[in-house]
C-alpha cells in the first residue's frame, strides 16, 4: 500500500467475513462497546491512517484507536528502530516487578525499557517540576494511582467536573460525570463534589461565576468564612484539559485561571488527565500546556502503550508498598514502544504538523457553512463537529463509514476525529471531503 496514493475503497460494510468474525467473537465476549462491525485485518496492508478489513475494504482511520495509535499504522520510523534492535524473546518476559536491563549503560542501553520511559516522562514534565513516575497497565490504573497518591498526601474529598470521564475502575468511575451507564448501580468513593466545566463565555458567566464570597462556584464552597467545605479536606481536583467522552469541550481560559488561583490559595492538588489529550494530540506535548494552570499530577496512557502516573517526589508516598503491582516496574516491550513513540513525537516538525493539520480541518468544516453543524472545535488533532441532534450525528458516522472513513461519537451529539499525528495535507483534504459529503447526504 502506497500512502501517497491510497484512498478508501469500500464494497460493503460489514462484509461476509466481518459478519462471521463478529458472530464468532460474541459467542464468548461479554457485552461491551464495539463502535463498528469493522474487523481489522492484522495481516492486510496498512500504512499511516489507512488500514484493511477482513473483506478487503480499505478504510481511512480517523480514530487512531481512540488516540491509542498516535502514529497510525506501520509507522516507518518505529518499524526501523524496532528492526535495528536485538530484542529479547518475549516468552522470557512475565511480570515486571523487578529491575530489568536492556544493556549498558543505564542512561543509553542497547534497547530502552521502563527505566528509559520514566526518564523521558520526567523530561517531558520538567516544566512542572515533576520528577517521579509510577507505571501501570492502563489509563484507568494511572488515574487510580493519581487518586491514591493525592489521598495519601492528605485530604479525603475530591472535585470533578460535569462531563468528565476518567476510566472504568471503581475509583475512576466515582469521578465520571459523562454518561449514567458508566456508574449506575456501582458503589462510589465518598466525598466527590462535581462542579460545572464551562467551555463558552456564556457558560462561564452563567454557570461558573457567582456573587458569593469566592466569586465562582468552587471558590464559594471552599471559602473559609462563607463556604461549606474545609479546603484542607480536599485531596485533589481532577480535570481533562480537553474533555474526551464529554464532547471534546475546551475549558474557558478564565475558568482555568480561577482553578489556578484556588490551587495557589488552598494548596489543592490539580490532576491533569492526559490519557487522550496528551503526547502531542493537541499540538503541545500535554493538553494542559495550553492553559494557565499548573498540574501537580499528570496521568498518561493510550499512545504511551502503558499507564503512567507522573508527579513530584513530595506528592508520592515515601513508604514502600503504598504503591505496588506485578507490572509496577512497567511491561518491558510496551515500555520500549512507548519510548520509541515519544522519540518520534518529540522530533522537530511533528507538533507543528499537528497544529497545521488541525487548522486545515477547522477551516475545511467552517468554510462549508453546514446547516446541521452547530459548532466546530478542538485543539490540534482533537477535532470535533457538534450537530443539531444526536440522530443526525449518528447518521453522519454511518454515512462516513459507508464512504470508508472511520470516525467516533462523543458527548451527546458530537463527532470526533483523531487522525495520526503525522497525517498529511492530502489525507486531511481527502478525509474532510468524505466527511462533508456524508454530512451533506444526511442533510
Amino acid at each position: 500500500m502506497d500512502r501517497d496514493t491510497a484512498e478508501p475503497q469500500v464494497d460493503h460494510l460489514p462484509g461476509e467475513r466481518a459478519r462471521r468474525w463478529v458472530e464468532y467473537h460474541h459467542a464468548f465476549a461479554a457485552p461491551s462497546t464495539y463502535v463498528y462491525e469493522f474487523v481489522w485485518d492484522l495481516q492486510g496492508p496498512a500504512v499511516g491512517p489507512f488500514c484493511t478489513d477482513v473483506d478487503g475494504n480499505v478504510l481511512l482511520d480517523f480514530t487512531s484507536h481512540v488516540a491509542s495509535a498516535p502514529l497510525g499504522y506501520n509507522n516507518p520510523e518505529i518499524r526501523e528502530r524496532l528492526a535495528a534492535l536485538d530484542l529479547p524473546d518475549p516468552t522470557k518476559i512475565a511480570g515486571q516487578d523487578f529491575y530489568v536491563s536492556g544493556g549498558w549503560p543505564p542512561d543509553d542501553p542497547d534497547f530502552p525499557g521502563p527505566t528509559q520511559l520514566m526518564d523521558r516522562l520526567v523530561d517531558l514534565t520538567s516544566h512542572y517540576e515533576m520528577d517521579t513516575v509510577f507505571l501501570s497497565n492502563s489509563g484507568a490504573e494511572a488515574v487510580e494511582n493519581a487518586i491514591k497518591i493525592c489521598y495519601a498526601d492528605g485530604g479525603h474529598r475530591a472535585v470533578t467536573f460535569e462531563g468528565a470521564f476518567h476510566g472504568r475502575t471503581l475509583g475512576a468511575l466515582s469521578l465520571n460525570r459523562s454518561k449514567a451507564v458508566h456508574r449506575r448501580g456501582y458503589p462510589e468513593v465518598p466525598g466527590v463534589m462535581s462542579v460545572p466545566y464551562p467551555s463558552s463565555e456564556t457558560e462561564y458567566e452563567q454557570r461558573w461565576l457567582t456573587d458569593g464570597p469566592g466569586g465562582n462556584v468552587l471558590a464559594d464552597r471552599l471559602d473559609p468564612d462563607g463556604g461549606v467545605v474545609d479546603p484542607d479536606e480536599v485531596a485533589y481536583l481532577i480535570l481533562e484539559p480537553v474533555q474526551g467522552e464529554g464532547g471534546y469541550r475546551l475549558p474557558h481560559p478564565e475558568f482555568a485561571r480561577d482553578l489556578e488561583a484556588i490551587r495557589e490559595r488552598y494548596g489543592v492538588k490539580i490532576v491533569a488527565d492526559e490519557i487522550q489529550s496528551g503526547l502531542g494530540r493537541t499540538g503541545e506535548c500535554w493538553g494542559v500546556d495550553h492553559l494557565e494552570l499548573t498540574p501537580d499530577v499528570i496521568t498518561s496512557a493510550k499512545g504511551l502503550r502503558v499507564g503512567a502516573t507522573i508527579s513530584r517526589s513530595d506528592v508520592f508516598p515515601e513508604e514502600e508498598a503504598r504503591l505496588s503491582s506485578t507490572w509496577g516496574g512497567g511491561d518491558f516491550l510496551a515500555a520500549l514502544q512507548g519510548v520509541l513513540t515519544i522519540d518520534v513525537i518529540s522530533a522537530p516538525g511533528l507538533l507543528e504538523n499537528v497544529r497545521e493539520r488541525g487548522r486545515q480541518f477547522h477551516e475545511s468544516f467552517t468554510a462549508a457553512d453546514l446547516e446541521s453543524v452547530v459548532d466546530v472545535r478542538g485543539l490540534g488533532l482533537m477535532v470535533a463537529l457538534e450537530f443539531d441532534t444526536k440522530a443526525r450525528r449518528d447518521a453522519v458516522i454511518e454515512a462516513a463509514l459507508r464512504r470508508g472513513v472511520l470516525t467516533l461519537g462523543c458527548g451527546r451529539k458530537t463527532l470526533r476525529l483523531l487522525p495520526p499525528l503525522d497525517v498529511t495535507d492530502r489525507e486531511v483534504a481527502l478525509g474532510a471531503r468524505l466527511v462533508l459529503d456524508a454530512i451533506e447526504a444526511v442533510e
